[in-house]
């Protein structure tokens, strides 16, 4: 019952994160779409019909907060451990203890296993009878994905629930929130700065337990303030309290749209040096980095497009590796794409050619199919045979081309330019243009 009587008892020496585990469901912030008015998991809580549960998310998103509350709204006998330190033998005795309660007094146990990822197939497998005869109510809490970390059986007899990470108005109302609380920081005689706080929520990377951290550490290790006796949080204070320098970069403003100009100009004017600073400041600052890479996938087409068709492969496998690795070591890969897109020639023909012709379908009449391009499978037999007639089978043609129109309208879209690969494109276009009038030319001859 130890984490069940921390929600209730905090104690002074405690980590403020600890202390400020709330012990209600409408204490909780953020995970709205799981615990939010007339969800699914806050009905089955606050109903006491909880099944087993996977709960699978980052760091510091509130996995074992939500635990201790559910221990906290059904008042169920509690046990927690740790994929680290249970092994079969810890197990075991927990679940005598829970078969002995149930005997007693027909309650299930609640066993909240933190880091579950970390049990091997034997631990897991332990577990799996006592999950299914209901002596136990499992809650496991893992950073990792469950389908590939936890047993298929397990899995079948839990509910999995992904917790996303808190935003950046969570972790600040949390911090206003502990600096008031009376078993946070309330009784100092705190002023701390908005944009300092503000600051501290931007780093903290969606980790609340971080971010309570680093506040505790600002206040505790601040000096009283000579002239009014008050501590005083402010941007430096802040900065130093998470370890990093404060950078002027607020996430909705001028300062994100403008480095994010600067960063795809960079780009555009091939200068990998200048791209991978703006890069670094994005990062630093804490941009969400797969915002960077969406916009790499967009410059790959729209500012390079056929003169290197690989950019397009690069910029996709890095929006991927954000998903798969992750900050810090992501900044690498995403490092890695910025310089080959920066590197590779230009061109933006495609990006051209669809503006031209996205306004010509705009502001123009629609042009209809070519009798000869049409589905024939829609058509009577007699509109079908007129079809194939005129169509003309490019392979059976020289080059594997042939004169024929395909669009009722003489304008021309793509122009390839003479870059990278496109310039072989545009000599492709060159020759099948020198094979069409030639063929074109003796047929009117023949």
């Amino acid at each position: 019952m130890d984490l069940f009587e921390k929600i209730h008892h905090p104690v002074e020496n405690e980590p403020l994160a600890s202390r400020m585990r709330p012990s209600s469901l409408d204490e909780i912030v953020g995970q709205n779409e799981l615990i939010g008015p007339g969800k699914l998991l806050r009905r089955a809580i606050e109903a006491d019909r909880l099944t087993s549960i996977i709960l699978f998310g980052p760091s510091g998103c509130g996995k074992t907060t939500l635990a201790g509350v559910i221990a906290s709204v059904t008042k169920r006998p509690f046990e927690k451990t740790s994929g680290v330190l249970a092994n079969v033998a810890v197990l075991r005795e927990i679940i005598k203890t829970a078969e002995m309660r149930r005997a007693r007094t027909g309650c299930s146990t609640i066993l909240f296993i933190d880091e579950i990822h970390r049990f091997n197939k034997s631990q897991q497998d332990v577990l799996l009878p006592f999950v299914e005869n209901g002596v136990l109510t499992l809650i496991g809490a893992t950073t990792h994905n469950p389908q590939f970390f936890i047993n298929g059986p397990l899995i079948s007899r839990s509910l999995v629930f992904e917790l996303h990470p808190l935003t950046d108005e969570d972790i600040y109302l949390l911090l206003n929130r502990a600096l008031k609380s009376s078993k946070g920081l309330g009784k100092y005689p705190v002023m701390a700065e908005d944009e300092a706080l503000r600051h501290i929520a931007s780093l903290s990377e969606g980790d609340a337990r971080r971010a309570l951290n680093a506040l505790e550490i600002a206040v505790l290790t601040t000096p009283l303030n000579k002239n009014d006796g008050k501590i005083h949080i402010d941007k430096e204070v802040a900065a130093s309290s998470v370890q990093k320098k404060m950078v002027v970069y607020d996430h909705d403003e001028d300062g994100h749209y403008d480095t994010i100009s600067a960063f795809i100009k960079s780009l555009r004017g091939s200068d990998p040096n200048a791209a991978i600073y703006w890069l670094a400041k994005m990062l630093y600052a804490g941009e969400d980095p797969r915002f960077i890479a969406r916009r790499m996938i967009i410059f790959a087409s729209e500012d390079i497009g056929n003169a290197d068709p690989r950019a397009l492969d690069m910029a996709i496998s890095g929006m991927l590796a954000v998903d798969f690795v992750g900050m810090p070591e992501v900044r690498i890969v995403l490092s890695h794409v910025a310089t080959y897109l920066a590197t590779a020639p230009k061109s933006n023909a495609s990006y051209l050619a669809i503006e031209h012709a996205w306004h010509d379908v705009e502001n123009n009449k629609i042009l209809p199919v070519p009798q000869h391009l049409k589905n024939v499978k829609v058509r009577t037999d007699n509109e079908n045979k007129e079809a194939s007639a005129k169509y003309k089978y490019p392979h059976d043609y020289e080059g594997h081309v042939v004169e024929q129109k395909y669009v009722p309208t003489t304008e021309i879209y793509y122009q390839p330019t003479d870059q990278g690969y496109e310039d072989i494109i545009k000599k492709r276009i060159e020759t099948w243009k020198k094979i069409t009038s030639f063929s074109k030319e003796k047929t009117k001859n023949a």
